[in-house]
């Protein structure tokens, strides 16, 4: 596996983890409500800046890098568990906060965000709730490929060889192309998945730091087009690259990544805890969060005339979408990771 970054980036983490964990310590001396957050803090920070102004309830935010994307934060969440620093989780997808769950480090809260959630993205006893999705795509930078989705979708099937050098999809131990792994684990089984994956890098696909580096790569014409995110799509559309959007699609469905919210076991400020995350599920977020530059998706019930047309198309594509919150992808995020980790081991 040629992951030769692989080591640099964990000494990322380590040294993230250690300084944003003296920064929320320093602040909860302060009384502050300590929210990890893996969403960009681009899209993110309006949010809860807002609501600290709406509720006079200071926040210290805590964020995750790119290279690491919430993947850093949840092993760190698990390794605070019983000295907790944390009071609200906002992850950028949900199967690292269902491990949460599992690892019994969640707060069970079922509060009016919870009610408006449909049960597909929500835990049952209440310990998160998902919101604002965001959808996995090909960013395809027009002025080199005229290829069409399902032809990049076939691109990248089976044992072809056809190069791949000019083709870039983010790290898949970390954040949402995780996910993605987990799905194709969970519907190929390990050993299909394994020699999959390492047919593409023998072909030459080039594995970098996140989804925001794939947009750049194919926005910029180093390559001719890549795995990302929706949210990292708008960016380089809305500054005028040349690029287009399919959606990726993995055994036929489509791959819905909700963003997730919980309260941390032990918090002392459960209240406040509470309100942020009322705040984050409610209606008037995930509008926000649809009008933002990110364009995402709304899970609970909106009005649909409230929403851009970009924002419309794309929930139409949702409703064809993987079951990402199934307690066998959970599994098979479980035992993807262990064997990525072990293959980027130097």
């Amino acid at each position: 596996m040629r992951q030769s970054s692989s080591r640099s980036i964990l000494i990322i983490i380590l040294v993230a983890v250690l300084f944003s964990g003296w920064l929320a310590v320093s602040m909860r001396r302060q009384n502050a409500l300590v929210v990890y957050c893996a969403h960009d803090l681009i899209f993110a920070e309006e949010i809860l800046l807002e609501f600290e102004k709406q509720s006079g309830i200071k926040l210290v935010i805590v964020g995750d890098t790119e290279a690491t994307k919430s993947l850093g934060l949840v092993q760190r969440l698990i390794r605070e568990k019983e000295h907790s620093v944390c009071d609200v989780f906002w992850n950028n997808q949900t199967l690292g906060t269902m491990q949460l769950a599992e690892e019994d480090v969640l707060q069970p809260y079922k509060g009016s965000g919870y009610e408006r959630i449909p049960k597909e993205y929500k835990d049952t006893a209440g310990r998160w709730v998902g919101f604002a999705g965001r959808l996995r795509v090909w960013i395809v930078n027009t002025d080199l490929s005229k290829l069409q989705g399902d032809e990049l979708d076939a691109l990248f099937q089976g044992n072809q060889s056809v190069d791949l050098s000019r083709y870039a999809i983010a790290n898949p131990l970390y954040g949402t192309t995780l996910s993605h792994m987990s799905l194709y684990w969970n519907a190929l089984g390990p050993e299909s998945t394994q020699r999959w994956y390492q047919t593409l890098q023998d072909r030459g696909l080039q594995i970098v730091q996140g989804n925001a580096t794939v947009k750049n790569l194919v926005a910029q014409g180093v390559c001719d087009a890549g795995w990302t995110d929706t949210d990292d799509y708008f960016v380089a559309k809305d500054d005028g690259y040349p690029v287009k959007m399919f959606p990726l699609y993995c055994m036929g469905e489509t791959v819905c990544i909700p963003n997730s919210v919980a309260i941390i076991q032990g918090t002392q400020r459960l209240k406040e805890a509470q309100k942020l995350v009322d705040f984050l599920l409610s209606k008037e977020t995930e509008l926000k969060l649809a009008h933002s530059q990110a364009r995402q998706i709304p899970l609970g019930p909106v009005d649909q005339s409230e929403l851009p047309n970009e924002v419309k198309e794309l929930a139409i594509w949702v409703k064809d979408s993987a079951d990402i919150t199934n307690p066998r992808v959970l599994q098979s995020r479980s035992e993807c990771l262990e064997w990525l980790l072990k293959e980027s081991s130097p």
